[in-house]
């Protein structure tokens, strides 16, 4: 395993921890698999030593990667809900999205599935930190570091219009992840733009007053 890798083994082990002993028989819904399957065998794992069940979902076939009554492989994409519906039951402890990692994607997949959720159910998001993509980082990518600077921000708006039926918590170890914990039966409402003052005239003084703060500091 190597560095990244290792980094990535690390983050879903300390997200996940907690709520993969806190549920009894956990019932996962898991949209991503890859040819490691590192997130699959670690949820299987789980769900075999606590009798509950893995639904995995992926595009690619990799229904041959385990041989368990505990996990069932559903070959499709992750929007196609038809299908996916008919070999999923009604609810889940854990919902966990590692697919299209767009904004627009992971929103809709989101609010598709949310209402799938048990109460105390965590959705968790992965590769939501543009950092490790910056120029001067190890994956330096910028399709990649835009992509996952807007998804964080559209989560940041779907929770702040949710905040009294949400926890967020977010990991920037590896590329990321956010975790949003379900209060309640309440559906989840459409997100607005954050009202912060950023761009606000109050803020333009304040950062006019700290520089010329600072030039006077300077010359002193």
């Amino acid at each position: 395993m190597n560095h990244l890798e290792e980094r990535h083994k690390i983050k879903f082990l300390r997200i996940f921890e907690n709520e993969l002993n806190r549920f009894e028989k956990p019932t996962i819904l898991e949209f991503g698999v890859s040819n490691k399957a590192l997130s699959t065998s670690i949820f299987l794992n789980k769900c075999i030593e606590k009798d509950g069940h893995l639904y995995s979902v992926d595009v690619i076939d990799y229904s041959h990667h385990f041989d368990s009554k505990n996990w069932k492989f559903i070959h499709s994409k992750d929007d196609n809900y038809d299908l996916i519906e008919k070999q999923i039951p009604e609810k889940f402890d854990i919902i966990y999205l590692d697919t299209i990692h767009s904004a627009k994607h992971v929103e809709k997949i989101l609010y598709y599935y949310y209402d799938k959720l048990n109460i105390g159910g965590v959705f968790v998001i992965d590769d939501t930190s543009l950092l490790p993509y910056l120029k001067d980082r190890e994956k330096n990518n910028f399709s990649l570091e835009i992509n996952n600077y807007e998804t964080f921000q559209r989560l940041l708006q779907i929770f702040n219009s949710n905040h009294e039926n949400l926890y967020f918590e977010s990991s920037f170890i590896g590329t990321g992840v956010v975790k949003l914990t379900k209060l309640n039966s309440k559906k989840l409402k459409k997100y607005g733009p954050l009202s912060d003052r950023k761009y606000s005239l109050k803020n333009i003084i304040r950062n006019i007053y700290l520089t010329l703060k600072q030039i006077l500091k300077n010359e002193s």
